[in-house]
């Protein structure tokens, strides 16, 4: 981590506050089949976890389960140090837990501005007489965006033209601006470049800073080290590390997140073959 996201992380002190979201013994089972096993997790507000291990490893699972898109077989969910259930994503969604996943949910041919306030589009006059405040909608997305540091021109292009890291700009600004209190980021940087990855982890980054609790799911062992506080090793459906940033290096980071003692074990069977 370089010593300008060093001063823009969050320091680690403990937290006087119960944490935004908690999960005690969750876990989830598909028939026969255990997807998740006993999880203990407490997301801090401020802070960016890393959600990360191999393909089937039980992150989406976790994260659905967050969001109130899969409903735990065992264990309980507490919002701030409160049990709660979330019996969808309308509902989750409506005590501060946004999910945002790679389509980002966006209608290419509608404005950014008619994007931004889809589902919530705010109104002015009385009655028969009210329509969509068109004003006030271009308004408020820009100074959103404005907060995290995002320019995207025009209010009333097309979010077709909008590249990769500007709709993953559009998409958190909006979950921020409609108090995204836990906001949950399903590899947003799979299919970008270096350059847009950087601006979208400059995002995540500044969502904390403002008091958000992130949780960011990611393939990418550099991307997770650059801007995480936590990390959460998840291997066969259960949670097997959860190591603060200081306790790691990039290179231990991807060795756990290949599968640690795993990996080591393919390397002795393919040196013993």
């Amino acid at each position: 981590m370089t010593t300008e996201q060093a001063v823009e992380a969050p320091e680690a002190a403990g937290h006087e506050e119960p944490p935004v979201l908690e999960t005690r013994g969750l876990g989830r089972q598909f028939g026969s089949v255990t997807a998740l096993e006993d999880v203990n997790v407490a997301l801090n507000a401020g802070e960016v976890t890393c959600v990360v291990g191999d393909n089937g490893a039980g992150k989406s699972v976790f994260i659905k389960m967050l969001c109130g898109l899969i409903r735990p077989s065992e264990g309980e969910i507490l919002l701030d140090g409160t049990v709660t259930e979330f019996a969808s994503p309308r509902q989750a969604r409506a005590q501060g837990i946004v999910a945002v996943y790679q389509d980002l949910a966006l209608a290419p041919m509608m404005s950014l501005w008619r994007n931004f306030f889809m589902g919530a589009e705010p109104v002015k006059g009385w009655g028969i007489f009210q329509r969509f405040d068109v004003e006030y909608a271009k308004e408020a997305m820009q100074t959103e965006l404005d907060k995290l540091g995002v320019s995207l021109g025009d209010p009333d292009r097309a979010a077709h033209t909008l590249s990769g890291g500007e709709r993953q700009g559009l998409a958190i600004g909006r979950a921020l601006f409609y108090g995204a209190r836990v906001l949950i980021l399903d590899e947003p940087t799979s299919a970008l470049g270096v350059r847009q990855s950087g601006a979208v982890l400059r995002l995540i980054r500044r969502a904390a800073q403002r008091g958000t609790a992130v949780v960011l799911v990611t393939p990418k062992p550099q991307h997770a080290f650059w801007v995480g506080d936590r990390f959460l090793v998840f291997q066969r459906g259960r949670l097997v590390e959860d190591r603060r940033s200081e306790t790691l290096t990039l290179e231990s980071l991807s060795y756990l997140m290949a599968g640690g003692g795993e990996v080591d074990e393919l390397e002795t069977a393919i040196a013993t073959a």
